[in-house]
């Protein structure tokens, strides 16, 4: 028992270097940009159930968020912020599947593990959405958007058993924010009308 755990964590160990980075794969995005660019906007975040997640950081939505406006929804350019843009996410759950073929790596002293096939696979649903708002608050409009990911926690061709929770959520927000991202691009000419309409946020504010 005791060289069975001792190969356990020689192979978990070894893993770690051999698995791909999850850093670089958490907030790299994916699709175009809208056609018809927004002016920039303020975001804000509410999290929601990942307040309890297991994997991804308090931080990683709000990144992830600032991270998508700045690159396919606002304009870059942009110094004067005309309204808000919030995300909710308002639904996520995650769960670990394959936990059985566990016993079955304990039993073969990890040999499948060895050659690459994977230990499990992490697995979110989640659902969020984004309001924009103008900059006297007044919704413009809010789109809903669903992720459900399928992380493997695998050596060579898979991610790390403690990163690998992590981008799983994070890759469900992604996929929301992709499903997102047209119903914006349907309705950017419209919002970007009723947000320069409205005016900066420092004049609705009186500064």
């Amino acid at each position: 028992m005791k060289t069975r755990l001792l190969l356990l964590y020689t192979v978990l160990l070894l893993g770690a270097a051999s698995c791909k980075s999850t850093e670089r794969a958490v907030f790299r995005l994916s699709g175009s940009p809208i056609p018809t660019r927004l002016p920039m906007l303020e975001a804000s975040v509410d999290i929601g159930p990942w307040v309890n997640t297991e994997g991804a950081l308090p931080e990683d939505a709000r990144l992830l968020f600032l991270r998508e406006l700045r690159q396919n929804v606002t304009v870059p350019t942009d110094s004067a912020q005309f309204g808000y843009a919030k995300l909710v996410i308002t639904n996520s759950s995650m769960r670990r599947a394959g936990k059985a073929f566990l016993v079955t790596q304990m039993l073969t002293l990890m040999t499948p593990t060895l050659i690459g096939i994977p230990m499990e696979y992490y697995c979110t649903k989640l659902e969020a959405t984004v309001q924009i708002l103008n900059a006297k608050g007044e919704t413009l409009g809010t789109y809903t958007g669903t992720g459900d990911s399928r992380i493997r926690v695998a050596m060579y061709h898979g991610y790390g058993q403690t990163g690998a929770p992590r981008l799983s959520d994070v890759t469900a927000l992604k996929q929301a924010l992709n499903e997102i991202r047209p119903k914006l691009a349907a309705d950017a000419g419209r919002l970007r009308d009723e947000l320069m309409v409205s005016g900066p946020l420092e004049a609705a504010l009186g500064q």
